[in-house]
């Protein structure tokens, strides 16, 4: 059975398993708890599972999965990756099935003691169990119900914001007061240097980056006003480079447009979007994974926020301006058009919190 009152295992943990399979801004939110973890258990081996497509986000390509930390993979010990769409599509299949077993046998070997399910889905709270740690704490209320029963241990997690959710899990783990950790994401060097190369032979000096994309359509706010704020940024020498994910070329295009050509359309792995954005001076944009890596990496952030919450999701541990309608609604409904509360917030707004933070930082 499951208790409620968990018992932290302290200093006595030598081998944890971290379970936060995706997405991006979600594995975000987790690093403040797992880097706490770290700091409180500096000599036990960590390791984390996590969807292939996001490993980037814990270590550099080609820098291997285990083995002696580094700066190209800072927080943990061992990755264990998987592709849980794959394993969907079909489920029995002789080769699905070879997958799933050499899986289990990876993040089964190290003989964790502790998994920890920062997810809170069903299979992410198999996978916790199936990693064969006696003990798996998982959220009171996690966000699919059914996972709780693959938990030994729960926590009635606490606080606002899903990093404190996620930091209050981890001190139930440790069985105590954690610090806030100072994050510290992959760093390369030849990423490092190439963009620091590459906007020097443009002569880009200061630069914000804008995110035009989000998860779903109610979040996007439209590329044509993201257009209007790189013109009047550009008129106050700040260069702007547009950052889309796959599939969302027409998003940069139709910045680039409504810009004038004042903003340039980039393409870059998560190594090299961390390498970029950590020399930025601004990033704008909604509620999704490369808000939160900014975040994340004290860059100054504002963010347009619509149909999400800000309270549970926004920007953390950095300066920011969070634009909201009083009229939206918390809602997570994946509409393909902008929510109504979303297109009330007009350029001259983000315009204006932008040159607030900008002024905050000049020098």
């Amino acid at each position: 059975m499951n208790e409620n009152r968990p018992t932290g295992l302290g200093p006595d943990i030598h081998r944890l398993l971290i379970v936060r399979l995706g997405a991006m801004g979600d594995i975000i939110h987790t690093l403040p708890a797992v880097a706490a973890l770290r700091q409180a258990c500096p000599e036990a081996v960590i390791g984390w599972v996590i969807e292939e497509r996001w490993a980037e986000l814990l270590c550099t390509l080609p820098t291997p999965r285990s083995g002696p930390r580094s700066p190209q993979r800072p927080l943990v010990d061992r990755i264990h990756t998987v592709n849980t769409a794959r394993w969907r599509k079909p489920f029995f299949s002789l080769q699905t099935c070879q997958e799933v077993a050499a899986a289990l046998s990876d993040f089964r070997a190290p003989g964790y003691e502790v998994a920890v399910d920062f997810q809170g889905a069903i299979r992410s709270a198999l996978i916790a169990r199936w990693s064969g740690a006696p003990a798996v704490y998982g959220a009171a209320q996690p966000r699919e119900n059914v996972a709780s029963m693959f938990y030994t241990r729960t926590v009635i997690t606490k606080g606002a914001h899903v990093v404190e959710q996620n930091f209050s899990l981890a001190e139930a783990v440790a069985g105590g007061s954690l610090k806030m950790p100072e994050l510290q994401f992959p760093r390369d060097e030849a990423a490092e240097r190439e963009y620091g190369r590459n906007l020097q032979e443009q002569g880009i000096r200061k630069f914000a980056v804008v995110n035009p994309g989000a998860g779903w359509g109610a979040k996007r706010w439209p590329e044509q006003r993201y257009g209007e704020v790189a013109r009047e940024l550009a008129k106050e020498g700040i260069s702007v480079l547009i950052n889309c994910g796959p599939g969302e070329d027409n998003l940069a295009r139709g910045v680039k447009e409504a810009s004038g050509g004042a903003a340039e359309s980039i393409a870059c792995s998560l190594t090299q979007l961390i390498a970029l954005t950590r020399r930025a001076c601004l990033f704008i944009g909604g509620d999704t994974g490369p808000m939160h890596l900014a975040a994340g990496l004290g860059i100054p952030v504002v963010a347009i926020f619509g149909p999400t919450n800000p309270v549970r999701n926004g920007p953390f541990g950095t300066k920011s301006i969070v634009l909201r309608s009083s009229s939206s609604v918390t809602s997570h409904a994946r509409r393909h058009e902008p929510e109504e509360g979303l297109l009330e917030i007009d350029p001259g707004e983000v315009i204006a919190a932008a040159r607030q933070l900008l002024g905050n930082c000049r020098g």
